[in-house]
């Protein structure tokens, strides 16, 4: 009965992690340039050591353990919004930014020029170039972005926006303020990686799948919450009919 409980409770910390991911989707729906995750779950067999001296041997015990929570990377949808600042991505390729952190990735493309003439995104950290940082002169007007990058003003060619791409592009880890950081080093992206200028790539979510799925673990997790208690409560009417055997 025990080991019911235990086999329960595991179902429960999984299913509760598949929540909090997608809740996280569901809150970034309209987020620019977010990337959904989703939950793997895999078996853990229990016990490892077995005594095979006994009459019965012992049974596997199936566990449900949380595996990982792979990246979507499927293409958001594609919105024009014409602001010269605005550059979506076509491909699995990511934008360059420098934080104080140090070097981070993003899909999010919606710039905006801060005091210094710097293209930053909207939490302030500049967007990073070939060369660095794109800085854009206070006189300098018709400021554009090239399908491959390329910034360009009236003073000619600024700078060219950096596009990585990843070689395990799972192994990237959410940063908080739709960033990501990476373990491995980032690769140019090549023809990966085409721009669409003036547009935003919207959010990845499925907002009417994810609520389906939120309501259907919803579901799983109060059942096996019931049968778990209903458990527990067997489990202490059990010992207590033995504690009445004992006295009697």
């Amino acid at each position: 009965m025990q080991n019911a409980q235990l086999i329960g409770l595991s179902s429960q910390m999984a299913l509760g992690r598949e929540l909090e991911v997608i809740a996280n989707n569901m809150a970034n729906v309209t987020t620019t340039g977010f990337k959904a995750r989703s939950t793997r779950f895999q078996e853990y067999l229990m016990p490892k050591a077995s005594a095979e001296t006994f009459q019965r041997s012992d049974r596997k015990l199936s566990y449900v353990i949380d595996a990982a929570t792979p990246l979507d990377l499927t293409q958001g949808p594609i919105e024009p919004t014409g602001n010269p600042l605005n550059a979506a991505i076509r491909g699995e390729a990511f934008f360059a930014v420098q934080t104080p952190q140090g070097e981070r990735y993003t899909r999010n493309g919606a710039f905006e020029m801060n005091a210094q003439g710097q293209i930053v995104t909207s939490d302030g950290y500049a967007v990073l170039g070939d060369g660095g940082p794109i800085q854009i002169g206070q006189q300098e007007t018709g400021l554009a972005i090239g399908p491959d990058g390329t910034v360009s003003t009236n003073q000619g060619t600024r700078g060219k926006l950096r596009l990585v791409t990843f070689a395990d592009p799972q192994g990237l880890t959410n940063a908080g303020a739709n960033l990501y950081s990476s373990n491995t080093p980032a690769q140019p992206a090549g023809p990966q990686g085409r721009i669409e200028p003036g547009s935003l790539e919207r959010s990845n979510v499925r907002p009417v799948l994810a609520m389906t799925r939120m309501l259907e673990v919803s579901r799983v997790y109060q059942l096996v919450s019931d049968t778990v208690s209903r458990l527990d409560s067997m489990r202490g009417q059990a010992i207590q009919r033995l504690a009445d055997v004992g006295n009697a």
